[in-house]
């Protein structure tokens, strides 16, 4: 591909190509209100070579822009705290919202082939990043992203060249670096790896190499590529991406209709066990956080199920310096005006952290789906988008772990009505509940359909018999300690794939007494 890159002439004199340069870009610029009405978020991703002129190119294309509605971020040093997160995480936190745009100084081309050449990640994880890669920009695709990647491209010779006038330089020495000389060595290595990267890559957009030796014809190759793209997004409409067929390791279950809604404990044995279980959780945080393993606890159910008992059960025990709790409420206008999994992204754990989720993206397929907040094709595409992210944090090393909340209609009406009729809890019981509670058999549906095309070897979901709040406390906590246990013993690498899977093996039940 590079090797055999021959740019063809525009057919341009120079002074056409500045005319032609100048209404490409006021064609941008007044496609920036188009753009907006259209609610069409576009990324524009600048990879390539070291002293390719990336800085330039991006600057020439936002010259006359509105700067209220773009953003520039680079990622050529990443930060040590960014390597304590999945690799995808930084970029998903920069996705812009709807109708505006992202200028990307390197991405995810240059954060896999760097890694890879300099050893700092296997051969195995690099082909791994690289599907990644792929699942994320057919993920952008199929929710509506305009992406547009282009390689800027020089010869050995002319990088040399460049890198030689920067450090003659006193003002630009500094732009130089150790990276830039070590790739300029490696420059046969890098673009045969280059190469195959933009070959595995361009399934779902594909790349348009820039050749950057003639700053005019490398700005009237950028903004067609640009407006080319962007104009095909505004004639074709919003992309709205259909499910897919990829297969996932199901487990085929577990059932609503299988749970136990007898089970109970006794009070001694409440008490006991919540002692024991708590004090072994807290010593689990510590060893987690010393071989930095991430943790994502979810919390799904049924209103009044006990969620909230259950959480801070869990979290009492754990330094509170090591763990976040986050609720999860109705998407804010910033959060619906991005992909629905752009505000779980952001809040991941780094690694040796626990985030609990009160409420998660499963949302999307439960209210979103019945309150008619998100078209079918976005709700039946989500089940894999959500098989993909929890793959994505497991290969990660990340230990999921995933609970249905579960009563039957009867105990969330006696709940129901001991908030209504209790001055303190009264906070705790919404007309939206009750609305809900209406739609008992549509979310008992959706709830079933979740559980059976989301459990998977990697990520189960467990259901917790919770008419007797107290067992289900123990039996989460037993969940909860018998993984990290797990974890621990296989002594997970942070950022190698993970050997072991949260649910291969059932957490032994609480004893049960009668009530």
């Amino acid at each position: 591909m590079l090797q055999d890159f021959k740019r063809n002439d525009d057919g341009f004199s120079k002074t056409e190509r500045k005319a032609e340069i100048c209404r490409l870009r006021d064609m941008l610029v007044n496609w920036q209100q188009t753009i907006r009405e259209a609610k069409l978020p576009v990324i524009v991703l600048l990879e390539g070579w070291d002293s390719a002129g990336k800085g330039f190119l991006i600057n020439e294309l936002i010259s006359e822009m509105d700067p209220r509605f773009f953003n520039v971020a680079t990622f050529r040093h990443v930060p040590e705290e960014e390597e304590r997160y999945p690799f995808l995480k930084k970029f998903f936190d920069v996705l812009p919202e709807n109708g505006k745009f992202l200028f990307l100084d390197t991405g995810w081309m240059e954060d896999c082939v760097s890694k890879y050449l300099r050893r700092e990640i296997t051969e195995g994880e690099y082909e791994r990043r690289i599907e990644s890669c792929n699942i994320f920009e057919r993920q952008l695709r199929d929710n509506g992203y305009v992406l547009v990647k282009l390689f800027l491209h020089i010869s050995k010779e002319v990088q040399l060249e460049r890198i030689t006038a920067l450090r003659e330089d006193r003002d630009t020495e500094w732009r130089v670096t150790g990276d830039d000389l070590w790739q300029h060595q490696e420059y046969e290595r890098f673009e045969k790896t280059y190469d195959k990267f933009m070959e595995k890559t361009g399934e779902f957009c594909p790349w348009h190499i820039i050749e950057t030796e003639k700053s005019g014809r490398a700005q009237l190759d950028a903004l067609r590529a640009v407006t080319d793209t962007i104009g095909r997004a505004l004639e074709n409409g919003r992309y709205v991406g259909k499910p897919t067929h990829r297969k996932f390791p199901l487990l085929g279950g577990p059932s609503q209709k299988d749970a136990d809604l007898t089970a109970a404990i006794s009070p001694e044995d409440y008490k006991t066990e919540l002692k024991r279980l708590q004090k072994k959780l807290s010593e689990l945080h510590n060893q987690i956080y010393r071989k930095r393993i991430p943790v994502v606890i979810c919390y799904e159910g049924w209103d009044a199920a006990g969620k909230g008992g259950n959480i801070r059960r869990i979290a009492y025990p754990l330094d509170p310096r090591g763990f976040d709790v986050i609720p999860i409420a109705s998407p804010t206008p910033g959060e619906l005006a991005r992909h629905f999994l752009w505000r779980f992204w952001t809040k991941l754990p780094r690694s040796g952290h626990v985030t609990i989720f009160d409420r998660t993206w499963y949302g999307r397929v439960m209210v979103e789906r019945i309150e008619g907040f998100c078209s079918e094709d976005d709700w039946k595409r989500a089940y894999g988008e959500i098989n993909e992210f929890e793959k994505e944090l497991t290969d990660w090393g990340t230990v999921v772990l995933k609970f249905w909340i579960h009563i039957d209609p009867d105990t969330q009406l006696e709940r129901f009505n001991a908030r209504q009729n209790t001055p303190e809890k009264q906070w705790k019981i919404t007309d939206e509940d009750w609305r809900n509670r209406e739609k008992w058999p549509q979310y008992e549906q959706a709830v079933e359909e979740m559980l059976q095309k989301t459990s998977t070897e990697y990520a189960p979901w467990y259901i917790i018999e919770s008419v007797d709040k107290k067992y289900a406390r123990i039996r989460t906590l037993q969940i909860v300690t018998d993984a990290l246990e797990r974890a621990v013993q296989e002594n997970v690498v942070r950022g190698v794939k993970s050997q072991w899977t949260s649910g291969k093996k059932d957490s032994k039940k609480p004893k049960k007494s009668k009530k």
